[in-house]
């Protein structure tokens, strides 16, 4: 790390990226790693919400005509498929990671593009793509809350997390990465990760950032 990529836990963002109940066990699309994840990720946002840092939660949801999702799941999604469906048990963040596990997303409200605010400096976001950036508020989001460092957490690298890290570099954040919280992460994309500026670190250490 150098002066221009060492993150700052003073203007720093906590983005969890679809950490939803379809990717966990028992859902069509769940995986033993995302679950494996979610005691790490929750714990990086009990710290965050200990320091009053902001957390952005960004979630998919899938309309059924598929106009929304990606061409890789349309064919999916249209052969009857409810995957990430608007309203549905499987499209809720997991409870561990939220102020309350009574909170319910409000799919009308991110669908046409608005921030569903669930506690003080904590909001959620829809996204329509892989990154969480594209078509998406949260850059805007960011500035104004003064923030220039994003740690990350979330389900399945090779996906969202990844399009994400990439998008916030090319924007110029300082980038956390949160090994332990990251599902699929492994140590070829850590490598990946360190060679573009990223700061890898597992929860414990990332607790430790925060809170010091």
């Amino acid at each position: 790390m150098d002066e221009w990529t060492m993150p700052d836990p003073s203007k720093i963002a906590l983005l969890t990226i679809d950490a939803q109940q379809e990717f966990q066990p028992g859902s069509l699309s769940g995986r033993p790693e995302n679950a494996a994840a979610i005691p790490a990720a929750a714990a990086v946002a009990h710290a965050f919400r200990e320091a009053g840092r902001p957390i952005v939660h960004i979630v998919r949801l899938y309309l059924p005509d598929a106009s929304n999702a990606d061409l890789c799941r349309r064919k999916r999604i249209l052969s009857g498929d409810h995957l990430l469906a608007p309203g549905s048990d499987s499209s809720q963040i997991a409870p561990e990671l939220l102020p309350s596990p009574l909170i319910r997303l409000d799919h009308k409200l991110l669908l046409g593009g608005g921030i569903q605010s669930i506690g003080t400096a904590e909001s959620v976001i829809f996204k329509p793509r892989f990154g969480a950036f594209f078509r998406t508020p949260l850059e805007e989001h960011l500035e104004n809350l003064g923030v220039n460092t994003v740690a990350v957490a979330g389900s399945n690298f090779p996906n969202c997390p990844r399009a994400t890290i990439y998008e916030a570099s090319e924007r110029d954040y300082r980038i956390v990465a949160v090994k332990d919280a990251i599902s699929l992460l492994d140590d070829r994309g850590v490598r990946e990760l360190e060679a573009i500026g990223v700061l890898c670190i597992d929860s414990r250490e990332a607790v430790s950032f925060i809170l010091k």
